[in-house]
């Protein structure tokens, strides 16, 4: 598996993946679940971090933000990431790291492959087994963007309707509603590696754009179809990790 990707380029949006460190389930806690999203606020706050979509599982959280070239993202993940470690380490006397090396992230088109995205985001503990419906898990973005709460609100609602491409919140609750009840009835719902591998997903000519704007960094990467759309891909170079079950087929052949 690649060292993790965060190249950040301003108007983008970007989906961000962070793991425990070694996959531990350091967030099984509602209420360290509930302090990332805190902190996320936080950042909101005071980076004026733009926030999509959201959702904190028991071992990795994902992100949805979208770049305004001020280097909030950055600072912000250093917050959230930093504060939460600190926190959790301090109450259970716990040395060590508490997220892998690096967080992820990839270049998401705007319009519909964003929506995809974000219903791929919605849609992750149902994949776990966790939950029937993304409704039922406090910590997600999908029962911000469908009832959003009288304070603390993190999701930028006006951000969200605008890279979508649609008229108004109204549109955006029907229409989100829908696509995840669409993937719910069609049983669509498996995890796909493009939208956390990959250094950009879209239609040909944005992925294409993406790798220029990333020069050198992204010189050498291939561009392949994937599904509806185009991914920029990151080299499958294997450095010295834990990986669970899922990631065998990357580990090098023992000797």
């Amino acid at each position: 598996m690649p060292r993790a990707n965060r190249h950040f380029l301003s108007g983008h949006v970007w989906h961000i993946t962070h793991r425990c460190h070694e996959r531990e389930f350091l967030l099984r806690f509602a209420r360290d679940r509930r302090y990332w999203r805190s902190r996320l606020y936080e950042a909101r706050k005071r980076y004026g971090l733009c926030v999509l979509n959201y959702i904190v599982t028991r071992n990795h959280v994902h992100l949805l933000v979208r770049d305004q070239g001020l280097g909030e993202i950055t600072r912000s993940m250093q917050l959230i990431a930093g504060r939460t470690g600190q926190a959790f380490n301090r109450r259970k006397n716990r040395k060590g790291a508490f997220w892998e090396d690096r967080y992820h992230a990839t270049a998401v088109e705007s319009g519909e492959h964003l929506a995809r995205c974000l219903v791929y985001i919605d849609l992750n503990m149902v994949r776990a087994g966790a939950v029937a419906h993304p409704g039922d898990w406090e910590s997600s973005g999908y029962r911000e963007i469908q009832a959003p709460p009288d304070r603390y609100q993190v999701i930028d609602l006006e951000a969200l309707v605008d890279a979508l491409g649609l008229d108004d919140i109204v549109q955006l609750r029907d229409s989100h509603r829908r696509w995840v009840e669409d993937r719910l009835i069609s049983g669509t719902v498996l995890r796909n590696p493009v939208w956390t591998r990959s250094l950009a997903v879209g239609s040909e000519a944005f992925v294409q754009r993406v790798q220029q704007e990333m020069g050198s960094d992204a010189r050498f990467r291939t561009i392949e179809h994937a599904g509806a759309g185009f991914c920029l891909k990151e080299p499958e170079t294997p450095y010295k990790a834990v990986f669970g079950a899922e990631m065998g087929p990357l580990r090098p052949p023992e000797t």
